[in-house]
């Protein structure tokens, strides 16, 4: 269907126009930005919902006395329900309607919140709760990305996909925000409560302004696919989490990891002989799709295993409250709303593996300048080191999301966007598990000194958390023991968790640096057409 003539500006600031002759339903491209609104609005109460409960870790540790472990499966429960459901999801919206699974998504994961709002009181009610909303996240997010790639034309795309990497950045810490301004005045349930406003406005707004949108071939859904990415990634990430109480080479590790590998390894196995694949695993020969995933997941292990560390870092070493601790990470959110929106214009001028390359870099500076912090707070080293990181990210999001979503077809958008999704996710999951396990194993040996000074039956506390060391410490004062024992007790625990997190971020930023030199040599400095590559044999089709 042809369009009318729209006017443009190059990169040299030459006028120039564009014929539309993209296919889009007129009145779904009139109303593309209004659209594009909603869905960001969807994508900011996922990401709220994956973050607001980092900051309440600390408070958790000590009202309900959960363990290191069960803190990591309250972030990662959410994170591997939703990365192993996403192609499910995506497939499901391809066949059979985006909207309408974004609209179910919705309210599974706001009646799933309203549950952890008002009615959980143990760690194990969170983690089941969390479950549910990473299934309703799953249901949400690749459908939002699907949607725009969708109702955009080509050369809007970019933009487009900018604007909805920025908001990904700046929910992710919105939501810490939030959280740590209701923990100031309720209890820790308040932070699922932030997000149910939030829900109601999309689901209304979602109904009156998203198009419906699906994929052109009625294809039955990959059952078995589902079922070996889920399993694989959940039994990976199970053995990481597991592994500092369990020991990195004992049998239960190398045991379930390597069952882990088995189903990944099945998996793929299924998708190069489905007729009709979640997953088409021959897309990652396109480097556009296979390097941007890693990269992808690069960026968002660097995200999530940071904050994970430093709002504990924050409260209990530093000593500052949820809301001090949120409003002192608030300006990372700023640096990647920054910076992500100009990589579209950047990546143009400069090619995008340039900028990629360069964004990436800049992780892993930022992350290896937290690494320097110590006990005693050092507020301008953190949060410097902290926007390096996150305009790092926000220059590599969004390119690497537009090359990514170009090699994919049109019909097959959802695909595109559970792939991209489920590298944020698994990133985000991964960056949880190893961090935490690098901190959780140094933290252990670190205060083996201590258990001698403190009676048996508080071991556990003590070697569980660094949250539940300072509650032994706070109980061992009240008894009357003199306060430059209890000082040095706590001093020496403090010691040992940040040599922990000093471990876990020399190892993050090597990793996220040889991951920006893979982006400079073998990412394309252009999105591909994605008509182009299927006529020239590219991109694999099942038709």
């Amino acid at each position: 269907m042809k369009n009318a003539m729209t006017a443009g500006e190059k990169p040299s600031g030459e006028t120039v126009e564009f014929t539309l002759d993209h296919g889009i339903d007129p009145d779904v491209y009139a109303k593309r930005w209004w659209s594009l609104g909603v869905l960001c609005l969807s994508l900011l109460i996922i990401m709220i919902g994956n973050t607001a409960l980092n900051v309440a870790i600390p408070i958790l540790s000590e009202e309900l006395g959960s363990t290191n472990s069960q803190l990591q499966w309250m972030v990662d429960a959410y994170s591997l329900v939703f990365a192993g459901l996403l192609f499910t999801a995506g497939s499901v919206g391809d066949r059979y309607g985006r909207k309408g699974i974004l609209q179910a998504g919705l309210v599974l994961f706001g009646l799933s919140t309203s549950y952890a709002a008002f009615f959980a009181s143990t760690s194990t009610d969170l983690i089941v709760s969390r479950l549910f909303m990473g299934a309703g996240a799953a249901m949400v997010m690749p459908a939002t990305l699907s949607i725009i790639t969708n109702i955009f034309p080509t050369h809007e795309r970019a933009k487009a996909v900018a604007m909805w990497a920025g908001i990904s950045g700046a929910g992710s810490a919105l939501g810490p925000l939030l959280s740590g301004w209701v923990l100031e005045h309720w209890g820790w349930n308040s932070v699922f409560v932030v997000n149910l406003p939030f829900i109601a406005a999309a689901l209304v707004l979602g109904g009156l302004l998203v198009p419906r949108s699906k994929g052109e071939d009625n294809v039955p859904l990959d059952i078995p696919g589902a079922i070996f990415s889920s399993l694989g990634l959940g039994l990976l990430v199970y053995a990481l989490i597991e592994a500092p109480a369990k020991g990195w080479l004992s049998g239960h590790t190398l045991l379930v990891g390597a069952l882990g590998v088995a189903a990944i390894t099945a998996f793929i196995f299924r998708e190069l002989h489905t007729e009709y694949p979640m997953l088409d695993v021959r897309l990652f020969r396109i480097n556009a799709f296979g390097t941007s995933s890693l990269v992808l997941t690069m960026v968002f292990f660097a995200l999530m295993g940071t904050f994970f560390s430093l709002t504990q870092l924050l409260q209990l070493v530093w000593g500052y409250t949820p809301l001090e601790a949120a409003v002192r990470l608030l300006p990372i959110s700023f640096f990647m709303m920054l910076s992500a929106p100009k990589s579209a214009s950047l990546a143009e001028k400069y090619g995008k593996s340039r900028i990629v390359g360069v964004g990436m870099v800049l992780v892993s500076a930022g992350i290896l300048i937290i690494s320097r912090v110590g006990i005693d707070a050092n507020y301008w080293l953190l949060i410097g080191g902290a926007c390096v990181m996150a305009t790092g990210m926000g220059l590599a999001m969004s390119p690497t999301t537009d090359l990514l979503m170009s090699s994919v077809p049109r019909k097959n958008a959802g695909m595109g966007s559970a792939m991209n999704d489920t590298t944020r996710e698994l990133g985000g999951s991964l960056g949880v598990a190893i961090f935490g396990s690098l901190l959780a194993s140094k933290y252990v040996h670190g205060v083996q000194g201590l258990l001698a000074k403190v009676p048996e039956q508080y071991h556990e506390f003590v070697t569980g958390s660094l949250g539940g060391a300072m509650k032994v410490a706070e109980g061992v004062r009240k008894a009357g023991v003199p306060t430059e024992i209890v000082d040095g007790y706590v001093d020496h625990a403090k010691q040992a968790w940040v040599g922990g997190l000093r471990l876990s971020l020399l190892i993050a930023g090597l990793i996220v640096l040889a991951a920006a030199l893979v982006a400079f040599f073998l990412l394309p400095n252009k999105a591909a057409d994605v008509e182009e590559l299927e006529r020239a044999g590219a991109i694999p089709t099942n038709n």
